[in-house]
C-alpha cells in the first residue's frame, strides 16, 4: 500500500508512543501515521517491535523503532536521543507501556506489587523527564494512558490501580507547574477493550496468565480506542474518559460512593471470573 506522506493535519509532527509494539499502542501509532505524523515506536520484545516496524513501514508511514525498558531512565535517554536523531524534534509523548495484574492484594509478594507499581508511574515518569525539555520547545503535548480501575479501584487489581491513579494526579501537578510552557498534559482513561490474543498479565507470584474474562459487548475495539486517544492529543484535553461505564463509575463514585462500593462487592461475588 503506497501513501502520500506529504499531506495530512499531522505531517511534520513527531510522536513518541512507549508500549506500541502490540495492542492500543499499535493501533494508536497507526492513527497518527494515518494523519501525516512521525512515529517512534517502542518495546521490550524485539523481534515483534520489528515487525510492527515493518508492518507500518509497509503501508508507507514514517516510523522508527527502538528497544527501551521504560523503567529504566538510561534506556528513556536513549529513546528520546533516537527519536530526536531520526526526526530532529518531538512534539508528543503517549505513555502506554505497563503492565497490569490478576491477583489480590494479600497473596502478592512484594516485588510483584512493585513491578506492576512500576511499570505504571516510572514507566512514564521516566520517558517525560527524558522528553520533557523537548517538549517545551515544541509547546508539545503529554498524554498519559490510564484506566477507569483507577477511579474508584478494583479488586485484583491494587497496584496497577494505584499506579493508574497516580498518573491523573500527576498530569495535574505537572499542569501547574508547567502552565507557562504552553505543554499540554493529558490523561486518558481506557475502559474495556479487545487485547491481543496472547496478552498477559501477572499473577500475584509474578508470573504470566490472560487477562480475567471480559464480556466482549463490553468492550470497544484497539481501533476504537486509538481514534479516542488521537482526538484526546488533537483536542489537547485534560481528561478523556472512554465508555460509558467509565463515566457512570465516575458519576456514581463521586456522588454515591457507598452504592459504587456495593456494586463492586456484588459483582465480585457473583462473577468472580470477572476478577479471578
Amino acid at each position: 500500500m503506497s501513501t502520500n506522506l506529504t499531506t495530512g493535519p499531522l505531517v511534520g509532527q513527531v510522536v513518541l508512543i512507549t508500549g506500541s509494539e502490540s495492542g492500543i499502542g499499535r493501533e494508536t501509532a497507526r492513527a497518527f501515521c494515518q494523519l501525516g505524523a512521525a512515529v517512534v515506536l517502542n518495546g521490550r520484545q524485539a523481534e515483534r517491535l520489528e515487525c510492527t516496524r515493518q508492518a507500518l513501514a509497509a503501508e508507507g508511514y514514517r516510523v522508527a523503532a527502538c528497544v527501551a525498558d521504560v523503567t529504566n531512565y538510561a534506556d528513556c535517554e536513549h529513546l528520546v536521543a533516537m527519536a530526536l536523531n531520526r526526526f530532529g524534534r518531538l512534539d508528543v509523548l503517549i505513555t502506554n507501556a505497563s503492565i497490569s495484574q490478576r491477583a489480590y492484594f494479600a497473596d502478592m509478594q512484594p516485588e510483584v506489587f512493585r513491578q506492576v507499581l512500576d511499570s505504571n508511574v516510572y514507566g512514564s515518569v521516566y520517558p517525560l523527564k527524558a522528553a520533557l525539555p523537548h517538549l517545551i520547545a515544541r509547546q508539545g503535548s503529554v498524554t498519559f494512558i490510564s484506566s477507569i480501575s483507577a477511579l474508584n479501584g478494583m479488586p485484583s487489581g491494587s497496584a496497577y490501580c494505584a499506579g493508574k491513579a497516580a498518573l491523573a494526579n500527576l498530569a495535574h501537578t505537572l499542569r501547574l507547574e508547567l502552565a507557562a510552557t504552553g505543554v499540554h498534559f493529558g490523561v486518558v482513561h481506557i475502559g474495556f477493550t479487545q487485547n491481543d490474543p496472547d496478552k498477559r498479565v501477572l499473577d500475584a507470584a509474578g508470573q504470566p496468565v490472560p487477562i480475567a474474562h471480559r464480556p466482549p459487548r463490553w468492550q470497544k475495539s484497539q481501533a476504537q480506542v486509538a481514534a479516542i486517544i488521537l482526538k484526546h492529543v488533537r483536542r489537547r484535553r485534560r481528561r478523556t474518559i472512554i465508555s460509558a461505564l467509565g463515566r457512570l463509575i465516575l458519576v456514581v463514585h463521586s456522588l454515591l460512593p457507598r452504592l459504587g462500593d456495593w456494586v463492586v462487592l456484588t459483582s465480585q461475588r457473583r462473577m468472580r471470573n470477572f476478577y479471578e
